[in-house]
């Protein structure tokens, strides 16, 4: 993952860049995988269909999101959150701590 001077989150699998440092909101999620985390713009992904999904924090409509070079799964888009505490959620996007170096 990110170190001195690496400013990138990137695939595990092909190296992929799929988002910047900056673009980091939190590191407090889970995934079925472990630790997971929040990033309001990820790059050189491809999004599948969206769905509901009923989660840890309630239901949510989501969209798994792929590494656009080796079609890794790494993670889900949050599309809608159907009550309004998970509102912020909208639009973020969810990578892996074990699919990112």
């Amino acid at each position: 993952m990110e170190s001195a001077g690496n400013p990138l989150y990137s695939c595990s699998n092909c190296r992929n860049p799929l988002a910047l440092v900056e673009d980091l909101i939190s590191k407090n999620f889970l995934a079925t995988s472990g630790k997971a985390y929040m990033f309001q713009h990820v790059m050189n992904v491809a999004l599948g269909p969206k769905y509901d999904a009923q989660m840890l924090t309630g239901r949510h409509s989501i969209a798994d999101i792929f590494c656009n070079k080796c079609g890794e799964k790494l993670g889900w888009k949050y599309v809608q959150a159907y009550d309004q505490e998970n509102r912020y959620k909208e639009g973020n996007f969810i990578l892996e701590e074990l699919k990112m170096f």
